[in-house]
């Protein structure tokens, strides 16, 4: 149903018919959810990582969490409301969870820890950047200066 919703139909004028729109709306509002879910979950978790990792560490992992939540919060709160301006901070997020899946991978001692830092990319991170990467690139479907 949802890649529907990315294909919206249009009418003889170039206008999305009203039962498209409405799967289109839909579909934000869920895209949204799944945004804004992602970055409040991080919360509890920078807590975890600062009270877990040694200090030096534990500074740079929050802060790139912090920046993903950020991220992430704001992209989704946006695209909820039918903001166009969700666009830039779903690039950002998407560029931080890449990275945040590339050094957890990179340095990630082998075993267990390797093993869970490879299911958070296949499982969360690499599915959320794409997401994230599909709405920073997906076209409007309203006119310029105009929410969409």
């Amino acid at each position: 149903m949802a890649l529907i919703a990315f294909n919206t139909p249009v009418d003889d004028r170039g206008h999305a018919t009203a039962a498209a729109a409405r799967l289109d709306v839909r579909a934000r509002r869920w895209q949204g959810r799944v945004l804004t879910g992602a970055g409040l979950a991080l919360l509890p978790w920078l807590g975890y990582l600062a009270g877990t990792l040694p200090p030096a560490e534990a500074a740079a992992w929050v802060a790139l969490d912090a920046l993903e939540a950020a991220a992430l919060l704001t992209a989704g709160s946006r695209l909820s409301r039918g903001d166009a301006r969700h666009r830039m901070p779903a690039a950002a997020a998407a560029v931080l969870l890449l990275a945040d899946a590339c050094v957890d991978l990179a340095t990630s001692a082998p075993g267990q820890e390797l093993a869970v830092a490879a299911a958070m990319a296949v499982l969360a991170e690499l599915p959320l950047a794409a997401l994230c990467g599909f709405l920073a690139v997906r076209p409007s479907r309203s006119g310029p200066g105009r929410k969409g």
